[in-house]
Formats: structure tokens, sequence, C-alpha cells
């Protein structure tokens, strides 16, 4: 059996190694002409560990990144919202609450394909089905065949518009920035990853191996707004001038060609995954807002799930059913979660922040541990 990915992601790339895995020939065609050390912090919880296990590279990202031992928020003033020491769901399911620079994490799962099976600067244009094969064109006038095609080529992906085009991204009502860089010398707590609600928006800050800091931040804001476009971590930091130490320092002290600017988006959960030969995966799946932490996890998921269909069911068609039975009900169920635990958290009045955060604090520990140990459990 001969596979095609699209889109040269941490996705694309775990469902090529899946299959490899597997003894099924799997070639990535990646539109980037070159590979850059570009991006943020990717969190990894525990479900996409086990999956990273599954790969066989859990070490090797494990020795890129961080774990670190709680997940805390925080309001304006600095005092805590709620807490979640995530090390009895670490002692129970492995590593959880684990950060890595994206460009490691995908520098490790490049290292792990088969010599020569990613191909870079191919586009795809578009993709036809016949006879029991798929083909895909590209924007060079290439061309390549196979028995099945998976599409992880993102939120924007080509091959989800052809199939579907009424499928399009939903803006979720604010904008964010991320950057990665040295710690300036503020005071961290190196443990957590930390996340304040303000009235101004609301922003992360988690520690990376060498002392260095991931953050976001994000502002409710109108689609493509151009002031926000044209954002400077000078100006962002001054947004935020009035929200607790060390934020405005840290903010501050990124370099403008640090910064990555999108406005978050997701997609409303689609009806299938699988059209025939060609199988969405990802965020050409399911796109989610990244307020749960589990794009990439959710992409890592459906590349041990794919593979473990296509293993155990010898009839293609049938696989594919299996693979889409299995991951629809779990994505769409983290879509929506995302999207409104994104809503709680930007309420911008201060009465109904008031209000959330005297909810948030008041819920018991076991029932946040509950729901999110309900997220980390796996179904491989």
């Amino acid at each position: 059996m001969k596979a095609i990915v699209i889109g040269g992601g941490i996705g694309g790339l775990c469902a090529a190694l899946a299959l490899q895995k597997a003894g099924i020939e799997a070639t990535v065609y990646e539109a980037a002409p070159r590979i850059l050390g570009l991006g943020a912090g990717v969190g990894l919880a525990a479900n996409a560990m086990q999956g990273l296990a599954r790969l066989g590279v859990a070490e090797a990202v494990i020795a890129r990144g961080k774990q670190l031992e709680a997940l805390v928020i925080f309001d304006e003033h600095g005092k805590v919202i709620s807490n979640m020491d995530t090390r009895p769901l670490s002692n129970k399911y492995g590593i959880n609450n684990f950060v890595i620079h994206r460009a490691d994490l995908h520098e490790v799962l490049c290292n792990h394909l088969q010599p020569n099976s990613l191909v870079l600067g191919k586009r795809c244009e578009e993709v036809t089905q016949q006879g029991g094969q798929v083909r895909v064109m590209f924007t060079d006038g290439s061309q390549a065949t196979a028995d099945l095609l998976i599409a992880a080529d993102g939120i924007s992906s080509v091959v989800r518009q052809q199939l579907v085009p009424q499928s399009i991204p939903r803006y979720a009502g604010y904008t964010c920035w991320r950057a990665v860089i040295d710690n300036p010398g503020v005071d961290i707590n190196t443990m957590i990853s930390a996340e304040t609600w303000a009235p101004e928006g609301r922003v992360g800050i988690a520690p990376l191996q060498d002392d260095k800091i991931y953050w976001y931040a994000c502002i409710n804001a109108p689609q493509r707004d151009e002031k926000m476009r044209r954002m400077t971590p000078e100006r962002l930091a001054r947004h935020f001038e009035k929200v607790h130490a060390p934020v405005e320092a840290v903010l501050a002290s990124t370099a403008p060609e640090q910064l990555i600017w999108n406005d978050i988006a997701d997609l409303k959960p689609l009806k299938h995954f699988v059209y025939g030969r060609v199988v969405l995966l990802g965020d050409a799946a399911h796109a989610t807002t990244p307020n749960m932490g589990q794009g990439a996890c959710q992409a890592i998921e459906d590349a041990v799930v794919l593979a473990q269909c296509l293993q155990q069911e010898p009839e293609l068609a049938k696989a594919l059913r299996k693979y889409e039975k299995r991951r629809m009900p779990r994505t769409a169920k983290v879509i929506e979660l995302s999207r409104r635990l994104g809503e709680v958290a930007h309420w911008r009045h201060p009465l109904l922040g008031r209000f959330r955060n005297t909810l948030f604090r008041a819920m018991p520990k076991f029932i946040t541990q509950r729901q999110m140990e309900d997220l980390y459990k796996v179904d491989f």
C-alpha cells in the first residue's frame, strides 16, 4: 500500500511516521521550499505523549522539552483563579503538561522519517480519484498517485476546500500574538504553565529549556483588524501594563521579528473525515481554538488511530470508516468545549469577570481533575 500525505506539519509528519511503522509506504509533500526553525511553543498533554510513545519518538521529544507540574490561571492582580496540579495525572498516564518549542518537535519528527520521504516545495492544487487510485496535482505541474491520500494541510486545507467547500474557518472573536524569547531576567515559576485572565485580554507564560520563555497574548478584536496587524511588542506591553508582573516586562523584551500574529479560528465539526480514498487529519479535519492546548494533541491521536485502523482492517474502506467513527465524536467535543472556554476567558465586563473567577475558584478540584483525565484517556 502507498500513501501520500499533504502537509508537513505535526499532524502530517506523525501520520507518515505511524504509517511507515505499520509497513505502509508514505511520502509527505510540503508546500514550503525549506524547513525553517520558526514557530512558538506547543503543549503536549498526556494523550499526545502516549501517541508519540507509540510512534517511537517520545524519548527524543522529552529530551528537547520541559515537563511542568501545574497549570495555573491568575486574575489581573496575580491572584489564583484555578490551580491544576498535574502530577497525579502524570503519575497515572506518564508525561503530562509538557511544553516544547514547535521547531524542536518538528525536527525530531523529521529526523525519524524514512529517508527521502519528505518532499519540499510541493503545493497541492487539486485531488482526483479514479480506478482505486488517488492523484494529487501540484502547482508546479507535477503529480503523484497512491492508494490513499491523507490531507494534513491545516485549517485552510486546499483538499478540504475542494471536498467540502462550505467548511470555512470561523473566527473566535480574538486575535493572538506568540513568541519564544530568552528570559530577560524576570522571575517566573519554572515548574508551571501560567495564564492570566484580565479585562485587557489573556496572557500565557511557560518556561522552556535553556532559560527561554514561550508566551502568548490574546485580545478581543474584529477579524483581520489592521490595528492588530501593526501591533508591536512595545504597544502590546503597554496594553497589558496594568496586569501583574512579569507580563509587561516579558512582552516588552520581545524583538519585533520574534512576534508571530494570527487571528484565532476553528472549524465547525464536519459530518465526515473520509471521502473515498481521501482522509482529513489534524487541523484540516477538526481545527480547534488553542484554549485546551489540544490542537497538536488531537492531530497526534489521529495519526496513531489511522495507522491502527489500517493495520487491524485489511479492507481500506472499512478501515477508514473505523477511523472516522473513532475520531469524529472526540474531536467535535474538543472543538466545542475549547470554543466555550475561550468565550468565557475573554469576558470583558468587570462584573462578568468577577463572577467567572468566583465560580472557578469555588469549583472542587476533583471535578477539574476528572475533566482533564477524561481528555487524557486515549482509545489506543
